[in-house]
């Protein structure tokens, strides 16, 4: 049982923690914090949090458990406001999605990682912002990734881990290294094919016929680049290292691929696409769905 949880960016994610822990009954009191009193007042009335402050300070202290789910950019702020005035024995962890520059974040501020942080991404999430996104079962059989450090402390860890999967999750860990790898190819270079290529038809002279006639497979392909410019920004930024890697060899693939139509490589072509349906095939049939 969480007895107080400061949630520090009530959104998406942050909201539908405390909305699937609220269900769990694994929470007495959520107090949430942001800059946006409007959003703030909206996860009141909709019973997301008890209470709320515009302060990081004030929010954390006496809780036993701290969220914080701001925009990467943001955390190395949140992290400094909140130094001096956490309660003994609590816990602090985040939903950012790349780790690297979340633990730089922490060792600026306190000197090194703390015991009592726990670096986390939960794989889950939706195009849309703000609390009223939020939903309970949000983070129900999706993964939750813990990236915990050699001087992380192992009860901290443990509380983090029986959080989420209160929430439902299915918890595993890896290396902060190891972490933005993996997410660079499955969740960051999606979003960007996404972004670049909405926008690249958006520049094209005759992009209302575009639009017009677009079918569902362009609706779905795109969905992502519906999602929070500020925070894919910051993503980006966090995870240059690994994503451009990834980017880089995306585009030799790209070229193999328009080389292979401009050649009229048909034998070759046909060769990418079974690879690509047998590999998205075998991905699908890991879920157990049905498309």
């Amino acid at each position: 049982m969480i007895r107080r949880l400061a949630v520090i960016g009530v959104g998406l994610i942050g909201g539908s923690l405390a909305r699937a822990l609220r269900e769990a009954g694994a929470v007495e009191e959520v107090v949430g914090c942001g800059r946006g009193r409007e959003n703030l007042e909206k996860a009141m009335a909709l019973g997301v949090i008890d209470r709320y402050s515009h302060e990081v300070g004030e929010a954390v202290a006496g809780a036993d458990m701290v969220f914080v789910g701001v925009p990467l950019g943001a955390v190395k702020g949140v992290f400094a406001a909140m130094r001096g005035r956490l309660a003994a024995g609590a816990v602090v962890t985040d939903g950012g999605s790349a780790k690297g520059s979340v633990v730089r974040d922490a060792e600026a501020v306190f000197g090194e990682v703390p015991p009592f942080f726990v670096p986390g991404h939960p794989i889950a999430g939706t195009e849309r912002n703000g609390v009223e996104a939020s939903f309970a079962t949000l983070y129900r059989n999706r993964r939750v990734i813990l990236t915990p450090l050699e001087g992380t402390d192992p009860e901290a860890l443990a509380r983090v881990r029986a959080m989420w999967e209160a929430c439902g999750a299915e918890v595993a860990e890896m290396s902060v290294e190891h972490h933005d790898e993996v997410l660079a190819a499955t969740s960051h270079l999606p979003h960007m094919l996404a972004f670049g290529l909405v926008d690249a038809l958006a520049r094209m002279k005759e992009n209302d016929e575009i639009f017009r006639y677009a079918a569902g497979g362009f609706r779905d392909f795109t969905r992502i680049a519906s999602s929070n410019p500020v925070m894919w920004r910051d993503i980006c930024i966090a995870n240059a290292g690994a994503l451009s890697r990834m980017l880089s060899a995306f585009a030799d693939e790209m070229k193999d691929l328009a080389e292979s139509i401009a050649r009229g490589d048909g034998d070759h072509l046909l060769e990418i696409f079974q690879r690509a349906k047998a590999a998205r095939d075998r991905y699908i049939e890991s879920l157990g769905e049905e498309e």
